[in-house]
């Protein structure tokens, strides 16, 4: 597969939809809701995407809007006309509804749960399935895992204050993420009593952790240093335990 999953930030960014049946409809609505500038043209829009904000312009001004626009979405039902448009963006960023690989954006089905968003892609083989997975995958989020995102959000802002060493503090961030006690507040819908326990855990890091934090990167090697930081937590009461691969991880920064 020659596609890589990205989030594209598209606060005031200039999108020109062409067609405005339902799939142009849903693209268009999409988009807005993300803070873009919509335009859709080859068709009438509906009241409900007018109340979004979304503009209309006639279609004997494709070249001009084309020129326009920063993404350019196909979502009308006139290959002819999709094709000359294709043409017409040339370089620009193109997704196509009705032929997906041959675009450079795929628009892929997509739910959000509170900050968690989720898409999915088959890499075109089957919307249908990738619909079903997402259900699979809506079913299993539990509110519990939606206060953690918040709770690690505020552990990784904490402990950023007060270690340096990323891994050492992936090392705490899995220790909080594992921890019973602030997992059982979270079941019982407590992030402020949970948030209490992580400052409780931050508070009692020992001597060695501000030794490493204060020298920083530079004169440890950080693999010596996480494996030997981590066998010594493993063994503490009051710091939980860390059992995870941190080589399996690929989001950001911890």
């Amino acid at each position: 597969m020659t596609w890589t999953s990205l989030f594209l930030k598209t606060d005031k960014m200039k999108v020109l939809v062409l067609g405005a049946g339902e799939v142009g409809e849903r693209r268009a609505s999409r988009f807005i809701q993300a803070g873009a500038e919509v335009i859709v043209t080859g068709g009438k829009i509906s009241d409900n995407l007018q109340k979004l904000g979304a503009m209309t312009k006639p279609i004997n001004e494709i070249e001009i809007l084309v020129e326009w626009a920063d993404l350019v979405v196909l979502a009308s039902g006139d290959g002819e006309m999709n094709n000359k448009v294709a043409n017409l963006a040339g370089e620009k960023l193109l997704n196509r509804a009705d032929t997906p690989l041959e675009g450079n954006v795929i628009v892929p089905t997509t739910f959000s749960i509170a900050d968690a968003q989720i898409s999915i892609f088959t890499g075109g083989k089957s919307p249908l399935m990738a619909r079903m997975l997402r259900k699979k995958i809506q079913s299993i989020i539990t509110p519990e895992d939606i206060l953690k995102i918040e709770l690690q959000d505020y552990s990784r802002t904490k402990l950023k204050e007060c270690v340096a060493n990323q891994k050492l503090r992936r090392n705490y961030l899995y220790q909080i993420s594992n921890d019973s006690e602030i997992n059982k507040c979270l079941q019982e819908n407590n992030l402020e009593e949970a948030m209490v326990l992580v400052n409780s855990f931050i508070s009692q890091l020992d001597d060695s952790d501000s030794k490493i934090n204060n020298q920083g990167n530079s004169s440890e090697n950080p693999d010596e240093f996480y494996n030997g930081q981590n066998s010594k937590n493993q063994n503490s009461n009051n710091k939980g335990s860390m059992n995870q691969n941190s080589k399996n991880i690929g989001e950001d920064s911890f």
